[in-house]
């Protein structure tokens, strides 16, 4: 496989790419779990219980995408995912970027996330990007919180809301 130089172009996922982004995102999960200690995530579908407010997807076919849903009237990175073969070039950086401008450009103050407080390419990646650590995060993110926790996500590591200011 030829890996590209530059950053693919970023764009709003077609329909017909939404079932590659799950095949996408199971391989980015490996990563994490491996980093985790081997330890199962739960299956994607159960961690997002509201429609994506947009997806953004790098290249073609993606190799990476951002799934952004609106919680508690922030717009929200629910997702983020790189093909682990195309890890370490920018493009989570520039999916986040993007992901930023959009939202921007739809009038939310704010983007919100929960991540894994102590995995390098989860929280310390965010707080890179401007995020921070969002410590009353509010009705919505809380409960969000909630439903992570009785899907497993607590017992596989500290996780933390974070937020940046747009």
């Amino acid at each position: 496989m030829t890996l590209p130089r530059a950053v693919p172009r970023i764009r709003t996922a077609t329909p017909e790419e939404l079932p590659a982004l799950s095949v996408l995102e199971a391989a980015a999960d490996r990563v994490l779990e491996a980093e985790l200690g081997n330890q199962a995530l739960p299956a994607p579908e159960l961690t997002t219980p509201v429609e994506p407010l947009f997806i953004l997807v790098a290249g073609t076919p993606p190799v990476g995408f951002a799934r952004v849903d609106e919680v508690g009237g922030h717009a929200h990175l629910e997702q983020l995912s790189v093909q682990p073969d195309f890890g370490g070039r920018g493009i989570g950086r520039s999916l986040v970027e993007a992901a930023l401008d959009a939202a921007r450009g739809r009038g939310y103050l704010s983007m919100t996330l929960c991540t894994f407080a102590d995995v390098p390419f989860n929280a310390p990646f965010y707080a890179s990007c401007g995020f921070e650590e969002f410590a009353q995060p509010g009705q919505a993110l809380a409960a969000l919180r909630i439903h992570e926790a009785q899907l497993g996500l607590d017992d596989l590591g500290r996780r933390i809301v974070m937020r940046i200011r747009l």
